[in-house]
């Protein structure tokens, strides 16, 4: 595995994040974010190669007070909200085997806040990219508000051996 990139939201935050021109030279992607926004929503927007088609989502999620099951035709990740517990990030995983084959992209995802609060997010999703297209960009962006300071999102290629 080795360090792609780290990407470390300054002062002030941004809209969004985007790793670009991610090289074909690997099996698998790993991505590990660190995230807080400075909005209400607690719902990242995942796109690959600057498109928002052909994305279907399972998920499986609870909040410490319930659990249930969603399907969505976007790519969504949580993050903490800026109404939540002060200087707490959440914390996920993408995990995108074959990222740069001529087939559709299947890959997973774990993503958890982190708040003092009764009710946390969890969702464990298994997502569906329908495109022979090799991921050469992934974009990050809050529905809401931006990404706040110190949100980090960390871009590792895999290779088989």
């Amino acid at each position: 595995m080795k360090l792609i990139e780290t990407i470390t939201v300054g002062s002030g935050g941004v809209a969004s994040v985007t790793f670009s021109a991610i090289p074909a030279t690997y099996t698998d992607l790993r991505l590990v974010t660190s995230l807080r926004g400075t909005g209400t929503g607690t719902d990242t927007r995942i796109d690959f190669n600057g498109l928002t088609t052909n994305q279907s989502q399972i998920m499986s999620r609870g909040n410490g007070v319930a659990a249930s099951s969603a399907t969505e035709t976007n790519f969504y990740g949580i993050q903490v909200t800026s109404s939540q517990t002060a200087n707490t990030f959440s914390n996920g995983e993408l995990y995108i085997p074959n990222y740069a084959g001529a087939n559709n992209k299947s890959f997973s995802q774990t993503d958890v806040q982190e708040t003092n609060a009764t009710s946390a997010w969890m969702y464990l999703s298994a997502l569906l990219w329908s495109s022979t297209a090799a991921i050469t960009s992934i974009k990050f962006a809050p529905v809401a508000g931006n990404f706040a300071q110190f949100s980090s999102l960390s871009l590792y290629g895999i290779k088989s051996t």
